[in-house]
């Protein structure tokens, strides 16, 4: 187990002389909170906050995210509360901690069943994790940290979760460890990953890769020396690593050129070199030194200096023909440079005495993440939304520019509409021709890196849908159908409004004596906020001019009839019938319920609990009242004899109505009982027993006795009336 002065020996290597109390303290709590928790792999739960913690001090992070790291799984797994961290370790702390325990926490019970998708399970886990980044990029450094050091224990899991976790990993960590440029941690997740999910082609490229490693040394210390010289002999100071790639990316190689591990000797770079020199300068004189030292291979020449990627890697990439007439390739760059594209982000966080000082949201580093925030948050589908993401957070790029000769990068495929839209919404949306490298090229003509390209536009273009078919970006897609959607819209509103319109004139009223907002009121079943919703539905087809007019001219009435009466004279006016939900009570069920092997037994419903068709019932065996059907939760059962309980069910339930008591919570207003009984009436139910009670808060407590089919009937009946303005509360009641 890593041990505590490791861990501050690591920090002391890159914050010389910081005081690292915070870490020494959060290490103390961890101990004390996780102690006798032991992990499946026999080891104390300790060792794993411990590893984590190190594993940050590697990534030469602030000492608040390491104390983070230490206490990570501190709230899930301990009694400590979020508030407690706050108040011992500062709210900084506290932060990273909740972040990270929210990127754990599991989807509550509706979330869940509507993510059964694997698809949509991976766009929400993606969504979250981006949520947390654009909040604070620690939370997912220390995500990430977790999450390596659970796959290298990942052996101690089961099967069916090894490869689960490590297909995660896969798909979307070590692409966002890559992304942030850590690439050290990228290259072990992926290897991990490979290991767990190809366990025999992992087994066979490992002990091909060592083979050819070992017959190389010879050669590999050959070509060092030779660079080493050419630096001397020039007077540039710097330094030559000869390096092995990481297995994943072999074998990706393979599978990119359809080769076997059998045909291993055609990939030329599984070993490379690296020269680190002191300035941007002297990369390139020593580009120039290489390439008259041994040939280059037309083509494979990469300038990632004048180009970085967006993850701010840069260096020089080419292959030659080296000694012996064999293929290899050589990266050039400044130390500062290899650090970048070591550490990542980290390399440029500044500290002051040990904690985070600078924001790197400033950094044009990060503009990637903003594309994703704002991605995620127009992209509802969960496949739209992973389809843009293969393009914009883990994409093959290619680096144009604007005629001024600003950088815009896009993935491999894009047109001269993605980079419109890159530019600016506006740019795309009136985009009509584009010239690339100064001709003119059709919309869909696919962009190279180091085209220049020039868009001409016109404020009488707008987007057509044949511009979804040319463009792969999802910031254009999300943007030309928002637009359409629009204008779609705003047709159906007017639509709308002009068959209302003319159904107002059909029914001998005058436009004008209807009051925009009375309709909006008597159609709140709708759930019309307003008159442009309405419009919009009535002209799309959801509902009619006469549904919405019906409703009016009938509520209308209802008001004018008893606006000046209390609430509780109102409901007495409903005339509803005494003895009416009695009477269902004790209707003859013969068929509606049955019971196996018996006929002609009478039954009856159980007045305690009032089942309905689509309850889960039971049958009471009565001294001389024959069956009663009770519901399988009425509170009553357990005071019965169970002997006398008996298996019933549902038989023929069409045709008939069943009384039900709901109880209904209400901020009290004009035109709420009207408003209610709209609804009730809407939905093909009648009103059988009403009582309403007010109080001196202005709240209103209705309880109804109505007339339902079954209870798929009532849920409808309930959620409409959940849409009601002041409505606070709807209950099924037992009784």
């Amino acid at each position: 187990m890593v041990t505590l002065s490791k861990i501050l020996d690591q920090i002391q290597s890159y914050l010389p002389g910081c005081n690292t109390r915070l870490v020494e303290k959060a290490y103390v709590w961890a101990a004390k909170l996780h102690d006798g928790q032991v992990r499946k792999s026999g080891d104390p739960y300790l060792s794993h906050p411990m590893e984590v913690a190190y594993i940050l001090a590697q990534m030469k992070l602030d000492l608040p995210t390491i104390a983070a790291g230490l206490l990570h799984d501190a709230v899930e797994d301990s009694a400590i509360s979020l508030e407690e961290i706050k108040k011992e370790f500062g709210e900084e702390v506290a932060f990273i901690v909740d972040g990270v325990t929210k990127l754990k926490k599991l989807p509550n019970p509706a979330e869940r069943a509507a993510s059964q998708d694997k698809l949509t399970k991976q766009a929400e886990n993606i969504r979250k994790i981006i949520l947390a980044m654009s909040k604070d990029l620690r939370v997912i450094l220390v995500k990430l940290a977790d999450r390596l050091h659970n796959m290298r224990t990942l052996e101690y899991q089961p099967e069916h979760k090894r490869v689960k976790i490590a297909r995660e990993t896969l798909e979307i960590y070590a692409p966002l460890a890559g992304r942030l440029g850590i690439d050290w941690v990228k290259s072990e997740l992926e290897d991990l990953c490979f290991k767990y999910l190809y366990p025999e082609e992992f087994r066979r490229l490992e002990q091909e890769v060592k083979k050819r490693v070992e017959a190389s040394q010879e050669y590999i210390e050959k070509v060092k020396s030779l660079l080493k010289n050419l630096l001397e002999k020039n007077g540039i100071s710097g330094r030559v690593l000869g390096r092995v790639k990481h297995l994943y990316s072999i074998y990706r190689k393979l599978l990119k050129y359809n080769l076997t591990i059998e045909d291993l000797d055609q990939i030329y770079d599984i070993i490379g070199f690296r020269v680190i020199v002191n300035t941007v300068e002297e990369c390139y004189k020593t580009l120039g030194l290489v390439h008259a030292l041994w040939p280059p291979i037309p083509g494979r020449f990469k300038d990632f200096i004048s180009l970085p990627k967006p993850n701010m890697y840069q260096s020089l990439h080419t292959t030659v023909l080296g000694p012996d007439s064999k293929k290899i390739e050589i990266q050039i760059r400044t130390e500062y440079m290899d650090k970048v594209a070591n550490e990542g982000i980290a390399a440029h966080f500044l500290y002051k005495e040990g904690v985070f000082t600078s924001k790197y949201g400033q950094y044009k580093y990060l503009e990637w993440l903003s594309k994703l925030i704002e991605l995620q948050k127009e992209l509802k589908n969960p496949r739209e939304f992973l389809e843009s993401l293969k393009l914009d957070f883990f994409p093959d790029e290619i680096y144009v520019f604007t005629p001024k000769g600003d950088i815009i990068t896009l993935p491999v495929g894009a047109t001269p509409l993605d980079f419109a839209y890159a530019v600016h919404t506006e740019v795309g949306h009136r985009c009509v021709r584009a010239y690339v490298n100064d001709k003119l090229v059709p919309l869909d003509y696919k962009l190279q890196t180091g085209d220049i390209v020039k868009i001409e536009t016109s404020p009488n273009q707008t987007p057509s849908r044949d511009w979804l078919k040319i463009v792969v970006t999802g910031r254009a897609k999300s943007r030309i159908k928002q637009w359409l959607n629009r204008e779609e819209r705003q047709k159906m509103i007017e639509l709308g409004k002009e068959l209302l319109n003319k159904e107002i004139k059909k029914q001998g009223l005058s436009a004008t004596s209807i009051k925009e907002e009375d309709l909006i009121k008597f159609s709140q079943e709708f759930r019309i906020k307003n008159t442009e919703d309405l419009y919009f539905l009535i002209g799309s087809g959801k509902i009619t001019p006469k549904q919405i007019l019906k409703n009016y001219l009938e509520i209308k009435k209802v008001e004018e009839t008893q606006e000046e009466l209390p609430i509780e004279e109102q409901v007495e006016k409903l005339g509803i019938k005494e003895g009416l939900v009695e009477r269902f009570l004790t209707q003859n069920l013969k068929d509606v319920v049955v019971v196996n092997g018996t006929d002609n037994v009478l039954f009856h419903l159980a007045k305690c609990c009032r089942p309905i068709p689509g309850d889960e019932i039971i049958g009471y065996i009565t001294r001389g009242k024959g069956i009663s059907v009770h519901r399988f939760d009425c509170p009553n059962l357990k005071d019965l004899d169970t002997e006398r309980l008996i298996e019933v069910r549902w038989g023929k339930v069409e045709n008939r109505s069943y009384p039900v008591h709901i109880s209904i919570v209400c901020s009290d207003r004009k035109g709420l009982l009207a408003n209610i009984s709209s609804v009730i009436a809407a939905s093909e139910s009648n009103v059988l027993k009403a009582e309403v009670r007010t109080t001196s808060d202005q709240k209103a407590f209705f309880d109804f006795y109505i007339e339902v089919n079954n209870k798929e009937h009532l849920d409808k009946i309930i959620s409409n009336l959940f849409k009601i303005n002041g409505v606070l509360s709807v209950e099924r009641k037992l009784v």
